[in-house]
């Protein structure tokens, strides 16, 4: 592996002969502390850190990742309704465009926002995500008539939701892991769990308040109420969010240049090249369980919309399938990041997604009634949650515990996530329109199990590198 030509200072600044990059920018005062105070050197030997600050920064990526990719957990809700009666009769390709592009938006940028992470710019990238995303709501509600039955405006709806609300939503997403992981290091598997766990809450709480305003307030006030829920929150982690002032960050000394957007030294890493293109294969089918549920539910008769059937005496609204879902990944995400502490990262990511893939090909393509419906909501939210919220500690094992690598934590990861953009753009679509087509949802089941089957083998490709490289490298130290 070929060594930095940088060098890290003890307190906490970056020189170096490399061009492209200069000195973090610390000011002399909190320098000048940290050299009197052994207590940031310190928190990196403990399980968990000390003081407040590190845990209300926890709380506000929380809510980063509330507002950010919670949204996308629960753009099945609006998919439904959408299919129903803004829309009725589109292609459900179409619909599933709006959902898709939030998460190509997201993913695209994230380069772009992993690079300004690592050069501390994580408060106005934090900032301008909450101006954006709440003007996209905001629009979201007024750009549709009435909200009623073939009253949407696609154009307008596609741009407020999909683009503008995705370009707010890219500025929480990586910021999210990444600030966190500046605070936390022996527990920095379960800290990004936690964080994660944001998607899985709003996934579980917003499809219930999202329908019953609908119903009871009308599909343009439901979403004003959505967007004051959304904007008070990314407010509030506007003021917690902020990064560990003795964490390492990289200034380049011109944004301008290539290689201060795109580490080349990551393609030549087997285990990076073989990890990414897992997280492409995933986002190519996860997705689309969560934006077809609803509607696979109701045109099976597994569950229904609005009044239940006459003689029915067991049966349940769709959205209940999805808040479930999202609900069980909860416990996924948190009992994943604990395993990964234990047993290691990519080993556990790695592990869920063939349960999950599994789940997909044989569970749900077997599901006929209510009672293995909900088997599969539980269990396909458990092991789901937990294969959605690993990629950014699984990439920090990749990147290994040297604090030069941890420092690329967020390009890296930002790189990954643009890799998998176009991915996360065409699988919902072909999923739609595999329904369209075929009038059946067992191509979106095969679909979907497949694509996580075929990241999971990637992955074991990637841990089969890394555990490589750690061999090498404990033997050149040995020797």
């Amino acid at each position: 592996m070929a060594h930095s030509t940088e060098k890290v200072h003890g307190n906490g600044q970056r020189k170096g002969s490399d061009s492209s990059e200069k000195t973090l920018c610390q000011s002399p005062t909190l320098g000048s502390v940290l050299d009197q105070s052994p207590t940031a050197v310190d928190d990196r030997e403990l399980d968990w850190p000390s003081g407040w600050r590190p845990y209300t920064a926890l709380f506000g990526c929380f809510l980063l990742m509330f507002t950010s990719w919670g949204t996308v957990n629960y753009f099945g809700t609006f998919a439904s309704y959408y299919t129903e009666s803004l829309f009725r009769g589109d292609d459900l390709m179409l619909t599933n465009l709006i959902g898709s592009t939030q998460c190509f938006v997201v993913l695209f940028f994230s380069f772009v926002t992993g690079r300004l992470l690592d050069a501390n710019y994580s408060r106005q990238l934090i900032f301008a995500g909450f101006v954006i995303i709440t003007i996209g709501m905001f629009m979201l509600s007024i750009c549709n008539g009435n909200g009623g039955l073939n009253q949407g405006n696609y154009g307008l709806t596609w741009f407020t939701q999909g683009l503008v609300v995705g370009l707010g939503m890219a500025c929480f997403f990586v910021s999210s892991s990444q600030i966190i992981a500046t605070w936390f290091h022996k527990r920095k598997g379960f800290a990004i769990g936690v964080v994660a766990s944001g998607a899985s809450i709003a996934g579980l709480v917003m499809p219930m308040m999202l329908r019953f305003l609908i119903e009871s307030q009308g599909f343009n006030q439901a979403v004003r109420y959505v967007a004051i829920v959304i904007s008070v929150a990314s407010f509030t982690a506007v003021l917690l969010s902020r990064p560990n002032p003795t964490h390492t960050f990289r200034t380049p000394e011109t944004w301008m240049s290539k290689r201060t957007w795109v580490d080349t030294s990551a393609f030549r890493d087997p285990a990076f090249c073989l990890f990414t293109a897992s997280i492409c294969a995933l986002f190519l089918g996860f997705y689309c369980v969560f934006f077809s549920l609803e509607e696979w539910a109701a045109t099976t008769g597994v569950a229904h919309k609005g009044t239940p059937p006459p003689g029915d005496k067991i049966s349940l609204e769709t959205y209940w399938l999805l808040s479930i879902m999202n609900g069980c990944s909860t416990f996924g995400r948190l009992s994943s990041a604990y395993l990964c502490d234990k047993f290691g990262a990519l080993k556990v990511h790695m592990t869920v997604t063939v349960v999950s893939s599994l789940l997909c090909l044989l569970l749900w393509t077997l599901s006929r009634s209510l009672a293995p419906t909900l088997v599969f909501a539980i269990l396909f939210g458990a092991f789901s949650g937990s294969v959605i919220g690993l990629p950014p500690a699984s990439m920090a094992a990749i990147l290994g515990p040297e604090p030069d690598r941890q420092a690329r934590l967020g390009q890296w990861t930002g790189m990954m996530y643009t890799a998998a953009a176009p991915f996360a753009l065409v699988g919902p679509v072909i999923a739609g329109h595999l329904v369209t087509e075929y009038n059946s949802y067992l191509g979106v089941q095969i679909w979907s199990g497949m694509c996580l089957l075929l990241s999971a083998m990637f992955m074991g490709l990637a841990v089969f590198f890394t555990h490589r490289k750690k061999t090498s490298s404990v033997s050149d130290e040995k020797a």
